[in-house]
């Protein structure tokens, strides 16, 4: 397999962040955000992607969340965009159920360079000071950057941070399953010969 390494870094009046990702890890993490819940989120990703993932962020949190929650989304999704390279050789396309006590998501990802978000998970309120309408944010921040397809679709479940985390662990897996290699046929698997 490729490489499939890449560094990223942001600088606004609002954040500083700093990105490492490598698709072909084994799951090892360094997040901090400033932000606990959103750390732990972050950690899903990597951890159920095998993707070492790096992710240093400094923002105005005294404001809010928001700022730093979407920049690290365009960060990340940049990221992947560039570790992912011409995208040949992959599976391209990937599924993950995730259950977590009471709640069940399901995540499609397509590695192809369309990227379009739909995210049927309906959060509101809080888990402790995180604001959950930012998952949405994230996620919208990260699919534009990374430019792919991805499909977030939550069967049910009461608990938001369980709901958030079946998101965030399927994404990883999601990832990862399409990143495999795909060994029949042609490298690249689109009819237009390029993803």
């Amino acid at each position: 397999m490729k490489e499939n390494k890449a560094k990223v870094e942001r600088r606004t009046n609002e954040t500083d962040i700093k990105v490492e990702i490598d698709l072909n890890g084994s799951g090892k993490t360094n997040i901090e955000t400033g932000i606990p819940f959103f750390n732990h989120m972050l950690e899903q990703i990597g951890k159920h992607g095998f993707i070492d993932l790096t992710v240093q962020a400094k923002g105005d949190i005294d404001v809010d969340f928001h700022h730093t929650v979407e920049d690290t989304g365009i960060c990340l999704g940049q990221a992947l965009n560039q570790a992912l390279g011409d995208r040949t050789g992959v599976k391209r396309f990937g599924t993950a159920n995730i259950p977590l006590c009471e709640a069940l998501s399901s995540v499609t990802v397509d590695l192809c360079s369309r990227p379009f978000l739909v995210f049927n998970v309906k959060l509101d309120g809080k888990v402790g000071d995180f604001d959950v309408e930012l998952v949405s944010e994230f996620f919208h921040a990260f699919v534009a950057n990374a430019d792919i397809t991805l499909h977030i679709n939550n069967q049910y479940g009461s608990n938001a941070h369980h709901l958030i985390e079946t998101v965030f662990k399927g994404v990883g897996k999601a990832i990862n399953v399409a990143l495999e290699e795909e060994t029949r046929g042609d490298s690249t698997l689109s009819t237009k010969g390029v993803l």
